[in-house]
Protein backbone atom coordinates (compact mmCIF):
# COMPACT_ATOMS: atom_id res chain seq x y z
CA UNK A 1 0.00 0.00 0.00
CA UNK A 2 1.54 3.37 -0.50
CA UNK A 3 2.39 6.02 1.82
CA UNK A 4 -0.87 7.81 3.01
CA UNK A 5 -1.27 10.82 5.55
CA UNK A 6 -4.54 11.95 7.46
CA UNK A 7 -6.66 14.85 6.37
CA UNK A 8 -9.12 15.26 8.49
CA UNK A 9 -12.03 13.42 6.98
CA UNK A 10 -11.71 15.55 3.91
CA UNK A 11 -10.38 12.09 1.65
CA UNK A 12 -12.11 11.32 -1.53
CA UNK A 13 -12.71 8.01 -2.83
CA UNK A 14 -10.63 8.61 -5.43
CA UNK A 15 -7.52 9.34 -2.62
CA UNK A 16 -8.54 5.90 -0.40
CA UNK A 17 -8.05 4.06 -4.36
CA UNK A 18 -5.07 5.88 -5.34
CA UNK A 19 -3.35 5.08 -1.79
CA UNK A 20 -4.77 1.59 -1.45
CA UNK A 21 -3.54 0.75 -5.03
CA UNK A 22 -7.13 0.09 -6.32
CA UNK A 23 -9.51 1.41 -8.36
CA UNK A 24 -12.30 4.07 -7.64
CA UNK A 25 -14.54 0.82 -8.40
CA UNK A 26 -13.50 -1.25 -6.17
CA UNK A 27 -13.33 1.31 -3.41
CA UNK A 28 -17.29 1.49 -4.24
CA UNK A 29 -17.44 -1.83 -4.01
CA UNK A 30 -16.15 -2.88 -0.71
CA UNK A 31 -17.96 0.17 1.24
CA UNK A 32 -21.88 -0.76 -0.73
CA UNK A 33 -21.11 -4.71 -0.96
CA UNK A 34 -22.76 -4.49 -4.42
CA UNK A 35 -20.11 -7.37 -5.75
CA UNK A 36 -18.05 -9.88 -4.27
CA UNK A 37 -14.67 -8.59 -3.28
CA UNK A 38 -11.51 -10.38 -1.93
CA UNK A 39 -10.09 -10.42 1.41
CA UNK A 40 -7.02 -8.94 1.55
CA UNK A 41 -8.18 -6.23 -1.50
CA UNK A 42 -10.87 -5.26 0.95
CA UNK A 43 -8.25 -4.91 3.97
CA UNK A 44 -6.08 -2.64 1.86
CA UNK A 45 -8.87 -0.82 1.23
CA UNK A 46 -9.88 -0.24 5.00
CA UNK A 47 -6.05 0.74 6.37
CA UNK A 48 -5.87 3.03 3.19
CA UNK A 49 -9.38 4.71 4.31
CA UNK A 50 -8.83 4.82 7.88
CA UNK A 51 -5.37 6.46 7.35
CA UNK A 52 -6.60 9.00 5.18
CA UNK A 53 -9.32 9.45 7.78
CA UNK A 54 -12.20 8.44 5.67
CA UNK A 55 -15.12 9.23 6.68
CA UNK A 56 -17.01 6.23 5.13
CA UNK A 57 -13.83 3.94 7.03
CA UNK A 58 -16.53 3.15 9.84
CA UNK A 59 -18.62 2.25 7.39
CA UNK A 60 -16.56 -0.13 5.71
CA UNK A 61 -15.29 -1.51 9.28
CA UNK A 62 -18.87 -2.47 10.76
CA UNK A 63 -19.44 -3.78 7.40
CA UNK A 64 -16.44 -6.51 6.88
CA UNK A 65 -17.37 -6.86 10.77
CA UNK A 66 -20.82 -8.04 10.74
CA UNK A 67 -21.06 -9.71 6.98
CA UNK A 68 -17.74 -11.37 7.23
CA UNK A 69 -18.15 -13.36 10.64
CA UNK A 70 -15.28 -15.16 12.61
CA UNK A 71 -15.69 -19.22 11.43
CA UNK A 72 -13.81 -22.45 12.26
CA UNK A 73 -13.57 -24.99 9.61
CA UNK A 74 -12.21 -28.12 9.74
CA UNK A 75 -10.97 -30.35 6.81
CA UNK A 76 -9.52 -33.78 7.10
CA UNK A 77 -7.81 -35.38 4.26
CA UNK A 78 -5.79 -38.63 3.54
CA UNK A 79 -1.95 -39.07 3.96
CA UNK A 80 0.40 -35.89 4.11
CA UNK A 81 2.72 -37.86 2.34
CA UNK A 82 0.66 -37.97 -0.62
CA UNK A 83 1.14 -34.67 -2.94
CA UNK A 84 -2.28 -34.43 -4.42
CA UNK A 85 -3.34 -33.87 -0.35
CA UNK A 86 -0.52 -31.84 -0.16
CA UNK A 87 -1.23 -29.42 -3.10
CA UNK A 88 -5.53 -30.13 -1.64
CA UNK A 89 -4.00 -28.75 1.54
CA UNK A 90 -2.09 -25.68 0.12
CA UNK A 91 -5.79 -24.84 -1.89
CA UNK A 92 -7.60 -24.84 0.38
CA UNK A 93 -5.54 -22.36 2.94
CA UNK A 94 -5.29 -19.79 -0.06
CA UNK A 95 -9.64 -19.96 -0.34
CA UNK A 96 -9.65 -19.85 3.42
CA UNK A 97 -7.48 -16.31 3.03
CA UNK A 98 -8.84 -15.55 0.24
CA UNK A 99 -13.08 -15.73 1.36
CA UNK A 100 -14.93 -12.41 1.21
CA UNK A 101 -17.89 -14.04 3.24
CA UNK A 102 -15.81 -15.01 6.13
CA UNK A 103 -13.13 -14.54 8.60
CA UNK A 104 -11.97 -18.23 8.23
CA UNK A 105 -9.55 -19.89 10.75
CA UNK A 106 -9.19 -23.61 9.17
CA UNK A 107 -7.89 -26.24 10.59
CA UNK A 108 -6.43 -29.45 8.69
CA UNK A 109 -5.29 -32.41 9.31
CA UNK A 110 -4.39 -35.58 7.44
CA UNK A 111 -5.16 -39.58 8.64
CA UNK A 112 -2.41 -41.38 8.15
CA UNK A 113 -4.24 -44.18 9.63
CA UNK A 114 -7.00 -44.72 7.06
CA UNK A 115 -8.66 -47.71 9.42
CA UNK A 116 -12.27 -46.53 9.81
CA UNK A 117 -12.32 -46.68 14.01
CA UNK A 118 -8.92 -44.18 13.36
CA UNK A 119 -10.61 -41.69 11.08
CA UNK A 120 -13.96 -41.57 12.50
CA UNK A 121 -12.05 -40.65 15.82
CA UNK A 122 -10.02 -37.93 13.94
CA UNK A 123 -13.80 -36.94 12.59
CA UNK A 124 -15.22 -36.53 16.17
CA UNK A 125 -12.43 -34.76 17.60
CA UNK A 126 -11.75 -32.41 14.86
CA UNK A 127 -15.11 -31.82 14.84
CA UNK A 128 -15.90 -30.58 17.83
CA UNK A 129 -13.81 -27.64 17.59
CA UNK A 130 -15.73 -25.87 14.29
CA UNK A 131 -18.34 -24.59 12.95
CA UNK A 132 -18.17 -26.77 9.48
CA UNK A 133 -16.29 -30.08 8.75
CA UNK A 134 -14.95 -31.66 4.88
CA UNK A 135 -13.69 -35.41 4.98
CA UNK A 136 -12.47 -37.45 2.47
CA UNK A 137 -12.98 -40.62 3.99
CA UNK A 138 -14.25 -44.10 3.07
CA UNK A 139 -17.81 -44.87 2.75
CA UNK A 140 -18.37 -46.58 6.22
CA UNK A 141 -20.92 -47.15 8.84
CA UNK A 142 -18.32 -46.12 11.54
CA UNK A 143 -17.45 -43.25 9.51
CA UNK A 144 -21.00 -42.24 8.54
CA UNK A 145 -21.89 -42.20 12.04
CA UNK A 146 -19.35 -40.18 13.38
CA UNK A 147 -20.54 -37.48 10.78
CA UNK A 148 -24.25 -37.82 12.00
CA UNK A 149 -23.23 -37.21 15.09
CA UNK A 150 -21.30 -33.82 14.47
CA UNK A 151 -24.15 -33.08 12.45
CA UNK A 152 -26.55 -33.53 15.60
CA UNK A 153 -24.44 -31.02 16.95
CA UNK A 154 -25.47 -27.88 14.22
CA UNK A 155 -21.88 -28.96 13.04
CA UNK A 156 -22.22 -28.56 9.12
CA UNK A 157 -20.61 -31.90 7.49
CA UNK A 158 -19.48 -32.55 3.76
CA UNK A 159 -17.62 -34.80 2.02
CA UNK A 160 -15.03 -34.01 -0.59
CA UNK A 161 -13.94 -35.88 -3.55
CA UNK A 162 -15.92 -39.00 -2.38
CA UNK A 163 -19.70 -38.58 -1.00
CA UNK A 164 -20.68 -40.22 1.93
CA UNK A 165 -24.02 -42.25 2.52
CA UNK A 166 -25.17 -41.38 6.19
CA UNK A 167 -28.92 -40.99 7.75
CA UNK A 168 -28.33 -36.98 7.58
CA UNK A 169 -27.58 -34.65 4.66
CA UNK A 170 -23.92 -34.46 4.09
CA UNK A 171 -22.76 -31.92 1.68
CA UNK A 172 -20.55 -33.09 -1.04
CA UNK A 173 -17.94 -31.22 -3.75
CA UNK A 174 -16.52 -32.80 -6.14
CA UNK A 175 -16.70 -34.50 -9.71
CA UNK A 176 -19.59 -36.56 -11.02
CA UNK A 177 -17.02 -40.19 -10.47
CA UNK A 178 -19.45 -42.45 -12.34
CA UNK A 179 -19.01 -39.66 -15.14
CA UNK A 180 -15.47 -39.79 -15.00
CA UNK A 181 -14.60 -43.59 -15.66
CA UNK A 182 -17.25 -43.49 -18.64
CA UNK A 183 -14.58 -40.85 -20.17
CA UNK A 184 -11.71 -43.23 -18.67
CA UNK A 185 -13.49 -45.74 -21.38
CA UNK A 186 -14.15 -43.37 -24.00
CA UNK A 187 -10.43 -42.22 -24.36
CA UNK A 188 -8.86 -45.70 -24.14
CA UNK A 189 -12.02 -46.97 -26.83
CA UNK A 190 -10.81 -44.66 -28.86
CA UNK A 191 -6.72 -44.84 -28.50
CA UNK A 192 -6.70 -48.52 -28.60
CA UNK A 193 -5.06 -49.55 -31.69
CA UNK A 194 -7.05 -53.22 -31.94
CA UNK A 195 -9.45 -55.20 -29.27
CA UNK A 196 -8.16 -56.75 -26.43
CA UNK A 197 -8.35 -56.54 -22.69
CA UNK A 198 -9.06 -52.98 -20.19
CA UNK A 199 -8.42 -53.05 -16.61
CA UNK A 200 -9.42 -50.81 -13.80
CA UNK A 201 -7.46 -50.47 -10.85
CA UNK A 202 -9.07 -49.23 -7.71
CA UNK A 203 -7.80 -48.73 -4.52
CA UNK A 204 -10.02 -49.56 -2.17
CA UNK A 205 -14.57 -50.37 -3.04
CA UNK A 206 -15.21 -48.10 0.37
CA UNK A 207 -14.41 -45.04 -1.63
CA UNK A 208 -17.21 -44.26 -3.25
CA UNK A 209 -15.75 -42.23 -5.80
CA UNK A 210 -13.47 -45.25 -6.83
CA UNK A 211 -16.39 -47.63 -7.07
CA UNK A 212 -18.39 -45.16 -9.11
CA UNK A 213 -15.40 -44.81 -11.38
CA UNK A 214 -15.54 -48.53 -11.94
CA UNK A 215 -18.96 -49.00 -12.71
CA UNK A 216 -18.25 -45.90 -15.48
CA UNK A 217 -16.04 -47.83 -16.74
CA UNK A 218 -17.39 -51.02 -17.10
CA UNK A 219 -20.59 -49.23 -18.36
CA UNK A 220 -18.98 -47.99 -21.28
CA UNK A 221 -17.10 -50.77 -22.65
CA UNK A 222 -21.08 -52.72 -22.02
CA UNK A 223 -22.58 -50.18 -23.92
CA UNK A 224 -20.41 -48.68 -26.27
CA UNK A 225 -17.47 -50.74 -26.81
CA UNK A 226 -18.33 -54.54 -26.89
CA UNK A 227 -14.78 -56.11 -28.60
CA UNK A 228 -12.69 -55.17 -25.10
CA UNK A 229 -13.10 -56.89 -21.83
CA UNK A 230 -12.94 -55.61 -18.75
CA UNK A 231 -10.59 -56.94 -16.04
CA UNK A 232 -10.39 -56.30 -12.61
CA UNK A 233 -6.74 -57.52 -11.19
CA UNK A 234 -7.48 -56.60 -7.78
CA UNK A 235 -7.52 -53.64 -4.82
CA UNK A 236 -3.99 -51.48 -4.92
CA UNK A 237 -4.77 -50.69 -1.11
CA UNK A 238 -3.72 -47.31 -1.51
CA UNK A 239 -0.55 -48.44 -1.90
CA UNK A 240 2.36 -48.46 -4.54
CA UNK A 241 3.94 -51.54 -3.86
CA UNK A 242 0.78 -53.78 -3.76
CA UNK A 243 -0.05 -51.71 -6.77
CA UNK A 244 3.59 -51.99 -8.52
CA UNK A 245 2.60 -56.32 -7.97
CA UNK A 246 -0.59 -56.02 -8.92
CA UNK A 247 0.51 -54.65 -12.43
CA UNK A 248 3.78 -57.11 -12.85
CA UNK A 249 1.25 -59.80 -12.47
CA UNK A 250 -1.20 -58.16 -14.81
CA UNK A 251 1.08 -57.58 -17.75
CA UNK A 252 2.80 -61.52 -17.43
CA UNK A 253 -0.99 -62.77 -17.63
CA UNK A 254 -2.21 -60.43 -20.04
CA UNK A 255 -0.43 -59.69 -23.20
CA UNK A 256 -3.08 -58.58 -25.39
CA UNK A 257 -3.05 -55.65 -22.06
CA UNK A 258 -4.68 -52.49 -24.67
CA UNK A 259 -5.65 -50.08 -21.91
CA UNK A 260 -5.15 -49.51 -18.38
CA UNK A 261 -7.24 -47.07 -16.04
CA UNK A 262 -5.77 -46.92 -12.65
CA UNK A 263 -8.60 -45.17 -10.42
CA UNK A 264 -7.28 -45.23 -7.11
CA UNK A 265 -4.09 -44.92 -5.14
CA UNK A 266 -0.89 -46.39 -5.54
CA UNK A 267 0.03 -44.67 -9.28
CA UNK A 268 3.49 -44.56 -8.59
CA UNK A 269 3.64 -48.26 -7.72
CA UNK A 270 1.59 -48.78 -11.33
CA UNK A 271 4.47 -46.58 -12.81
CA UNK A 272 7.59 -48.68 -11.40
CA UNK A 273 5.75 -51.89 -13.15
CA UNK A 274 5.46 -50.06 -16.21
CA UNK A 275 8.58 -48.81 -16.58
CA UNK A 276 10.20 -52.05 -16.25
CA UNK A 277 8.06 -53.83 -19.35
CA UNK A 278 9.53 -52.56 -23.18
CA UNK A 279 5.62 -52.87 -24.21
CA UNK A 280 4.17 -50.88 -21.62
CA UNK A 281 3.67 -47.40 -23.83
CA UNK A 282 1.45 -49.03 -26.32
CA UNK A 283 -0.74 -49.65 -23.60
CA UNK A 284 -3.25 -46.85 -22.95
CA UNK A 285 -2.83 -46.23 -19.32
CA UNK A 286 -5.58 -43.25 -17.79
CA UNK A 287 -4.62 -41.82 -14.15
CA UNK A 288 -7.29 -39.99 -11.82
CA UNK A 289 -5.74 -36.71 -10.54
CA UNK A 290 -1.85 -35.09 -10.84
CA UNK A 291 0.24 -36.02 -8.34
CA UNK A 292 3.93 -35.84 -8.74
CA UNK A 293 4.38 -39.23 -9.85
CA UNK A 294 1.21 -39.02 -12.64
CA UNK A 295 3.12 -35.84 -14.16
CA UNK A 296 6.21 -37.49 -14.01
CA UNK A 297 4.43 -40.43 -16.14
CA UNK A 298 2.47 -38.25 -18.33
CA UNK A 299 5.95 -36.27 -19.52
CA UNK A 300 7.55 -39.76 -20.41
CA UNK A 301 4.93 -41.26 -22.06
CA UNK A 302 3.81 -44.08 -19.86
CA UNK A 303 0.35 -42.24 -18.81
CA UNK A 304 -1.63 -40.92 -21.63
CA UNK A 305 -4.15 -38.65 -20.07
CA UNK A 306 -5.02 -37.57 -16.57
CA UNK A 307 -8.74 -36.84 -15.16
CA UNK A 308 -8.19 -34.47 -12.80
CA UNK A 309 -10.42 -32.28 -10.15
CA UNK A 310 -9.97 -28.65 -10.50
CA UNK A 311 -8.51 -28.09 -7.20
CA UNK A 312 -8.97 -24.18 -7.20
CA UNK A 313 -12.34 -23.76 -8.44
CA UNK A 314 -12.74 -27.02 -5.83
CA UNK A 315 -11.77 -25.64 -2.59
CA UNK A 316 -12.92 -21.92 -3.45
CA UNK A 317 -16.54 -23.64 -3.83
CA UNK A 318 -16.05 -25.83 -0.73
CA UNK A 319 -15.31 -22.54 1.43
CA UNK A 320 -18.39 -20.54 -0.14
CA UNK A 321 -20.57 -23.77 0.42
CA UNK A 322 -18.99 -24.21 3.91
CA UNK A 323 -19.38 -20.59 4.77
CA UNK A 324 -23.21 -21.07 3.42
CA UNK A 325 -23.88 -23.93 5.51
CA UNK A 326 -22.75 -22.55 8.68
CA UNK A 327 -24.79 -19.70 8.17
CA UNK A 328 -28.07 -21.46 7.93
CA UNK A 329 -28.01 -21.95 4.50
CA UNK A 330 -29.95 -25.54 4.22
CA UNK A 331 -29.64 -24.92 0.12
CA UNK A 332 -26.03 -25.20 0.57
CA UNK A 333 -25.82 -28.51 1.45
CA UNK A 334 -27.26 -30.09 -2.24
CA UNK A 335 -24.24 -31.93 -4.26
CA UNK A 336 -22.00 -29.40 -6.74
CA UNK A 337 -20.33 -31.18 -9.20
CA UNK A 338 -17.80 -30.06 -11.00
CA UNK A 339 -15.84 -30.29 -14.34
CA UNK A 340 -13.88 -32.21 -15.09
CA UNK A 341 -9.76 -31.36 -15.89
CA UNK A 342 -8.33 -32.80 -18.82
CA UNK A 343 -4.76 -32.96 -19.16
CA UNK A 344 -2.02 -34.60 -21.57
CA UNK A 345 1.72 -33.94 -22.07
CA UNK A 346 0.99 -31.01 -24.09
CA UNK A 347 -1.04 -29.23 -21.67
CA UNK A 348 0.65 -30.25 -18.80
CA UNK A 349 2.52 -27.00 -16.97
Amino acid sequence: MKETRKSDGQARITDVAQAAGVSVSTVDRVINGRNPVRRPTAEKVLQAAEALGFRGAPVIGRRWSVERPALRFGFLLLQKHRSFYQALALDILKAAEGSTGARISAHILHAENLAPTAVAAQIKALGAEVDAIAVVAANHPLIAAALEGLAAQGVAVFALISDISASVRVGYIGLDNHAVGRTAGWFIAQMAQQPGKVAVLVGTHRFRCQDLNESGFRSYFREHAPQFEVIEPGATLEDANVAAELVRHLLQREPDLRGLYIAGGGIGGVLTALRESPSAKAIVTIGNDRTSAAHQGLLDGHIRLLLSHPLPALCSTLIDRMTAAARGHADAMAPCFLDLHIETAESSR
